[in-house]
């Protein structure tokens, strides 16, 4: 898996996240609120949509447990997708910028360990988190 790949034909930035997982759905409302301008597109990895985007990225379809942002056509995963995301809310978020310069197996490390354990410390549901109206234009179908 790469850390960038050529996607054409996309409307960004998109983040693909685990649509069951309590700790991405939190993630994805928190950045929700502090996106009141709409600029964040969302689609949980579960979806078609997903399916569809993960392929032109050159990334697996089948299983795939990390965070994936499309941005400028190219495509992020773990910490370089967090961090760019970081970057893209601004304000105090962008301090976590420099965090780039980490060595990226430090930082994917970090990721991982995380990602091991969301499940057992955060919890998961049955189903994909279901939008309100009021964000639902935020969501790719």
């Amino acid at each position: 898996m790469s850390e960038s790949s050529t996607v054409t034909d996309i409307d960004g930035p998109v983040l693909l996240f685990d649509g069951v997982c309590n700790l991405c759905n939190g993630v994805i409302r928190f950045l929700i609120r502090r996106d009141p301008e709409g600029r964040f597109r969302y689609a949980p990895l579960q979806s078609d949509v997903a399916t569809e985007l993960l392929s032109d990225c050159g990334l697996p379809t089948d299983r795939i447990e990390t965070f994936v942002m499309i941005d400028d056509g190219e495509c992020y995963t773990k910490s370089s997708a967090a961090i760019r995301v970081a970057v893209k809310l601004g304000g105090l978020y962008r301090v976590a910028g420099p965090l780039r310069y980490l060595p990226r197996p430090i930082r994917d490390g970090v990721y991982d360990l995380v990602a091991a354990t969301r499940y057992d410390i955060f919890g998961r549901t049955d189903e994909c988190m279901v939008p309100t109206p009021a964000i639902e234009d935020r969501f790719l179908e």
